[in-house]
């Protein structure tokens, strides 16, 4: 059985949740990425920023991203999956809540990060059509 600790890209950066939007803006430009996992001082998840969610609750708000903090944005329930769950646990859990990246923990510490081109790499061509018509859905 294929794990999340196999397809994931491992060593995710976090952006803290007190830092600025901009700063987070500025973090996935550096990095390439679309998204990045938001950290408690905890060093707990307490969510998911992406680049959607600067433009639409951010800018499209009129807000000013050097004010607004990445913390604002974090979900009160984050979806993630456990480094050792298999594939059919990660499609499902993409499927139900409609996510293209789930966080990936082992022992409530971020390991990594499952996106969808990860599960699309990892999985027979039938299975990838499948989760990408339910994320594509509305």
């Amino acid at each position: 059985m294929t794990t999340a600790r196999e397809i994931m890209t491992p060593g995710a950066e976090c952006v803290g949740e007190q830092e600025s939007v901009l700063q987070a803006a500025q973090r996935m430009a550096e990095l390439g990425v679309g998204a990045l996992p938001i950290c408690g001082t905890d060093d707990r998840l307490k969510g998911m920023v992406t680049d959607r969610d600067i433009v639409i609750k951010v800018l499209g708000a009129g807000q000013d991203p050097g004010k607004v903090t990445a913390g604002d944005l974090a979900q009160h329930e984050v979806i993630t999956i456990g480094a050792d769950d298999g594939v059919e646990s990660i499609l499902r859990t993409m499927t139900t809540h409609k996510v293209r990246r789930l966080p990936v923990l082992d022992n409530h510490r971020l390991v990594g990060i499952v996106a969808q081109a990860d599960v699309a790499r990892a999985l027979p061509d039938p299975q990838v059509g499948d989760l990408l018509e339910a994320l594509s859905s509305e």
